[in-house]
């Protein structure tokens, strides 16, 4: 049996938060549903890009649902309110569309698209709760394109995240991961707090805490060709507190 066979007709959606995504959304879309899984369902979550993403999505999404095939669908926001927001609203929805799992997925070409099916039959196989396409591991990489203070801001904030929840995850901040049904319910996504990146820490941190398992896979991470980083000032400020008010909040529990 091969790792297809296993996870044939197994409903996946892939959930991907946008903002002025509009350059890179079209390619997205077609490696993405071009992708060897049957039940795979692509969900963009847009947070009222002034670029007209939403339009180009909704445009993408009459193109590939034909014959009665859902593949696609489009979540509008109101505002701009934060990735973990973005993120909890998109994994909600597909919860309640029949999801049995859900993959957090960039917009912007910075995760290998062609990983997924690799993640998938991990977790199928393996039975865990979480798979992280990790760039930490042995066999991850970052694009060179990335500057030496990058990588070693990135290096430093996942030692960071990981010495003060004492989690064993290399890649705790990492944003491709693939999560099994039972473990998002497990968790409750409408009790997470962070609204930026320090999502990813916060989820993972939860899951584990509720007895999930992960599993984490090499992966290259590129660097974006197109459009600009949603990351600034603010989001790297949650990102070094959200870690010590999880701490805190469960030494007190």
């Amino acid at each position: 049996m091969t790792a297809n066979d296993r996870h044939a007709g197994v409903p996946v959606t892939i959930v991907m938060p946008t903002y002025n995504e509009a350059a890179n959304l079209p390619r997205m879309a077609e490696l993405v549903l071009g992708l060897p899984i049957d039940g795979l369902h692509l969900k963009i979550v847009d947070d009222s890009s002034p670029d007209g993403t939403g339009r180009i999505a909704e445009e993408l999404a009459e193109k590939y649902n034909w014959d009665g095939h859902r593949r696609m669908s489009v979540l509008h926001r109101t505002e701009k309110d934060g990735l973990g927001r973005a993120y909890v609203a998109g994994m909600t929805a597909a919860l309640d569309e029949g999801a049995a799992y859900v993959v957090q997925m960039d917009a912007d070409g910075s995760h290998p698209v062609e990983a997924v099916p690799r993640m998938l039959g991990t977790a199928v196989a393996s039975g865990v709760g979480l798979v992280v396409g990790s760039r930490y591991v042995e066999g991850g990489s970052l694009d060179e394109e990335w500057g030496r203070h990058r990588v070693l801001l990135s290096r430093f904030a996942n030692r960071y995240a990981r010495t003060v929840l004492g989690t064993k995850i290399r890649d705790i901040t990492a944003g491709f991961n693939l999560w099994s049904a039972a473990t998002l319910r497990d968790v409750d996504l409408a009790t997470l707090d962070s609204a930026g990146y320090s999502f990813q820490v916060e989820l993972k941190f939860k899951a584990v805490r509720a007895g999930h398992s992960a599993v984490e896979i090499p992966i290259r991470f590129e660097e974006r060709t197109e459009g600009v980083s949603k990351m600034n000032l603010s989001t790297q400020i949650e990102s070094a507190l959200v870690p010590l008010r999880l701490r805190m909040r469960n030494r007190r529990s």
